[in-house]
C-alpha cells in the first residue's frame, strides 16, 4: 500500500513568489498513487506556519510520512518547527534540501540543525554538493535524489546560430545577483548593439527596481516579464539563445536544468553546486562570481563559433535526460517505502 504523505512547503500562488518544487513534486507523487496533502498556500507567514503545524496535528493518525521543503533562510525555522512537531507525534519526516545557503545554516544554527536533520528518516539532497557537506557534518542519513523535471514539457530547440539574446529566470533577490545580468548586457552591447535581455521572475527585495533603473539609465534593451508559469517561459525561451545564471549562492537550480532541456547555451557563475551540475566546457560554461567580463567573453566565443554552442547544448540535453521524473521516481519509491 502506498504511503500517505503530508507535504509541507510554501505552495504560494501569489505574484510576489516563485512557484516552488512542491507544486510539481506533489502532482507527480499523486500520479504514482500516493495520497498527498500539501500546505501551505497562505501568504501571511504567521498563518502559514499555523496551518503547517495545525495540519500535522490534525492528520497525524492518517499520515505515514511528512516531506519538508527545506531552505537556509527564514524557511529553515519553519522546517525546524515542523520537524519538532513530527517528533512530538512520532511521525517520520524527510527534509528535502533546496537552499544553496544551507551550509551556512549548519554552522550558525548547529543545535537546531542536529535536531532537524539528525532525527530525520532521511535527508534528500539534489546534488553531491549538499550531500557531501551534510555528510561531513555527521548527517550520514543523507541521500542524493536529483531535482526532477518532465523533459517532455521542455522540448529541445536545436540552434544553428547563437544571437546576442539573453534569458535570465530567477526571483529578483540580492543573492541571485540580477544586476550582473544588466552589466553583462551593457558590455555585450559594445560589440553587438542589438543585444537584448529578458528577465523572468517576481520582485523580492527591491532589486528589480534597481535593475529597471539601470536599464533606463544606459538605454538597455531589457524585457521584464514578472512571474510566468513554467510553460510560458519555456515557450518564451525559443526567442533567446543564452541562459545566464548570475547567482552568488546556489545549489542545483531547477531553472538551469529546464534551460538545459530547452537547448539554451548555459553560462553560469561557478558558485555552490553549479560545478556539480555543469561540466565546464562540456555541457555549459562556468565563470567566476561577479565577473561580467568573463561571462561576456564566453558568450562572444559561442556567437563566433556556433558549432561549439551546438555541442554544449546537445550534451546538456543528454545530461538532463537523467533528471526526468521517469528516471527519478524509483529513487523516491525506495526512500518512501
Amino acid at each position: 500500500m502506498k504511503k500517505r504523505i503530508l507535504y509541507i512547503g510554501n505552495d504560494l500562488q501569489v505574484n510576489s513568489f516563485t512557484v516552488t518544487y512542491i507544486s510539481f513534486f506533489s502532482k507527480m507523487l499523486r500520479k504514482e498513487g500516493y495520497k498527498v496533502k500539501t500546505a501551505s498556500t497562505r501568504n501571511n507567514k504567521a498563518l502559514r506556519l499555523a496551518e503547517m503545524l495545525g495540519l500535522i496535528a490534525r492528520f497525524k493518525d492518517s499520515t505515514d510520512i511528512v516531506l519538508i521543503d527545506t531552505y537556509g533562510a527564514m524557511n529553515f525555522y519553519y522546517a525546524y518547527l515542523v520537524g519538532k512537531t513530527c517528533q512530538l507525534f512520532g511521525l517520520e519526516y524527510i527534509p528535502i534540501l533546496h537552499g544553496g545557503n544551507l551550509p551556512n545554516r549548519l554552522v550558525h544554527s548547529e543545535k537546531l540543525s542536529r535536531s532537524l536533520f539528525g532525527n530525520a528518516k532521511a535527508n534528500i539532497a539534489p546534488s553531491r554538493f549538499l550531500h557531501d557537506i551534510f555528510q561531513a557534518h555527521g548527517f550520514v542519513n543523507t541521500r542524493i535524489i536529483p531535482n526532477a523535471i518532465r523533459t517532455d514539457k521542455y522540448p529541445f530547440n536545436k540552434r544553428t546560430e547563437f544571437r546576442p539574446k539573453l534569458l535570465w529566470v530567477r526571483r529578483f533577490q540580492k543573492r541571485y545577483n540580477p544586476m550582473l545580468a544588466l552589466k553583462v548586457l551593457q558590455l555585450l552591447k559594445q560589440t553587438y548593439p542589438q543585444a537584448s535581455l529578458c528577465m523572468v521572475g517576481p520582485e523580492k527585495d527591491g532589486t528589480q527596481a534597481a535593475c529597471k533603473k539601470l536599464a533606463r539609465k544606459h538605454d538597455l534593451d531589457v524585457r521584464f516579464t514578472g512571474k510566468l508559469r513554467k510553460k510560458h517561459w519555456a515557450a518564451l525561451s525559443r526567442n533567446y539563445d543564452f541562459f545566464i545564471n548570475t547567482t552568488s549562492i546556489d545549489n542545483t537550480p531547477i531553472s538551469v536544468i529546464e534551460a538545459m532541456s530547452l537547448g539554451l547555451a548555459i553560462i553560469s557563475t561557478d558558485v555552490g553546486g553549479m560545478p556539480m551540475l555543469i561540466d565546464d566546457g562540456h555541457d555549459g560554461i562556468l565563470v567566476p562570481e561577479e565577473n561580467d567580463q568573463a561571462m561576456v567573453k564566453e558568450i562572444l566565443k559561442i556567437i563566433e563559433n556556433p558549432a561549439k554552442g551546438q555541442q554544449l547544448c546537445e550534451y546538456a540535453r543528454e545530461k538532463v535526460e537523467s533528471f526526468d521524473w521517469e528516471q527519478i521516481k524509483d529513487k523516491w519509491e525506495s526512500v518512501l517505502n
